[in-house]
């Protein structure tokens, strides 16, 4: 028999415990913490990201795919991956992110979300543009990754901001161009300036200063006394360029030399129209002009805004030489994608075909030899044969450009 001291200490142990147990309620479970913890670590990465803390959110995705390989939220989770860093930017985050989104596309290239992986890489390199008198590099990659989305995705929501994109990258590659060829241009380095201006006007037809490339061509080869194919480039003008301040111009010249004057293209008219209207609407006021300089961002404001963008891949391997094929020029009121063809020898470099072939020299009176004489010859020589009349023309009017990863391009014609 119990004590009555031990009696009452045991009643009041065991009132005390009851009484816990029934003031005190059970929290209630939250919702997927026990059966589903790779959606808690999801849901903690994505919150840490929109906070900015990018290594933590990254860490935690990174614990579900090793934890959870079957989990659902996989795919997500290696996409919230490259995100982050894309978000974390710099050129560490942008390289990086690249990686991961290339990585996301190998995995689950049937996804819907493989076509944004694949805008992120383009765009990736496109914030990395530089201006266009510097390293082309990454807007040279922007323009290659841009093609492939629009191969790849054609049928995808994101297609009309991809094209525009690429409207503005190849806008940036044909100004670096266009430089180069102005700077060769008034220095009547007509060899060196031809080369990159056909190459402009066939890549880049969109180009805010297609017109102006076409007349200078047109100019190169009238100076030059082939004003057939002269007359090529001032047609192009007037019909692909309607409302160029230089059609007036054009139109001259083609009445000059008794070639019929082509009707404005109505796609090419409706093209600039839009591309006007557009410009008027977003014409940056006059701080923003004057500052313009200041930014390390190329300028991009005069890129069009309308028309098919140029799928053509461009060359980056080998050392080539370009020169002029058996049709130069575009063709009086045909297609405007046809014209200016080149052909291109990859060579060894140091080997003998990298050297430029010698110019026809000019007979004593001034005319040119019999064989790039012929009217109507439509594998006539480029200015190259003028050019020599003067003495300091093969030294001045030959181009060497460096390309990546130390490839020369040597432009002999």
């Amino acid at each position: 028999m119990l004590k009555p001291s031990r009696a009452v200490f045991s009643l009041i142990l065991a009132t005390s415990l009851l009484g816990g147990c029934l003031g005190k309620k059970k929290a209630a479970p939250i919702a997927g913490t026990s059966a589903e913890p790779d959606k808690v670590l999801y849901n903690k990465a994505t919150e840490d990201m929109k906070h900015g803390r990018y290594s933590v959110g990254r860490l935690n995705l990174q614990t579900l795919i090793n934890t959870y390989p079957d989990s659902e939220y996989l795919a997500k989770a290696k996409l919230g991956i490259a995100d982050s860093y894309y978000k974390e930017g710099g050129t560490a985050g942008l390289k990086q992110s690249v990686i991961e989104y290339k990585d996301f596309i190998t995995f689950f290239p049937f996804l819907d979300e493989s076509a944004y992986a694949q805008l992120q890489v383009a765009m990736a390199h496109y914030h990395q543009m530089e201006k266009p008198d510097r390293d082309r590099t990454e807007a040279v990659q922007a323009e290659a990754e841009l093609q492939t989305f629009l191969e790849k995705y054609p049928n995808s929501p994101l297609l009309a901001q991809a094209q525009q994109h690429l409207r503005e990258t190849q806008e940036v590659l044909a100004e670096g161009n266009f430089r180069v060829a102005s700077f060769y241009y008034i220095r009547n380095g007509y060899k060196a300036a031809g080369a990159r201006l056909m190459e402009l006007t066939t890549r880049y037809p969109l180009y805010s200063q297609a017109d102006q490339a076409n007349w200078m061509l047109g100019q190169i080869y009238e100076k030059t006394e082939h004003n057939e194919i002269a007359a090529r480039y001032y047609s192009r003008i007037v019909k692909d360029y309607p409302l160029s301040r230089l059609a007036g111009d054009a139109k001259a010249r083609l009445t000059k030399f008794g070639v019929p004057i082509p009707p404005p293209d109505p796609a090419a008219l409706a093209r600039m129209k839009k591309d006007q209207e557009e410009a008027a609407s977003s014409r940056l006021g006059l701080i923003a002009r004057s500052t313009i300089f200041l930014k390390s961002r190329p300028d991009i404001s005069a890129t069009a805004h309308a028309g098919d963008p140029t799928m053509t891949p461009a060359s980056e391997s080998g050392d080539e030489i370009l020169s002029f094929g058996p049709q130069v020029g575009p063709t009086v009121g045909g297609d405007s994608g046809v014209g200016n063809t080149a052909t291109v020898e990859t060579v060894t470099p140091g080997s003998a075909g990298s050297l430029p072939a010698e110019t026809p020299a000019a007979t004593p009176d001034g005319s040119q030899p019999a064989a790039n004489s012929t009217t109507g010859d439509s594998s006539v020589t480029p200015p190259a044969a003028a050019a020599a009349s003067t003495p300091s023309a093969d030294k001045t009017q030959e181009s060497t450009s460096k390309k990546k990863k130390g490839i020369h391009k040597i432009l002999p014609f």
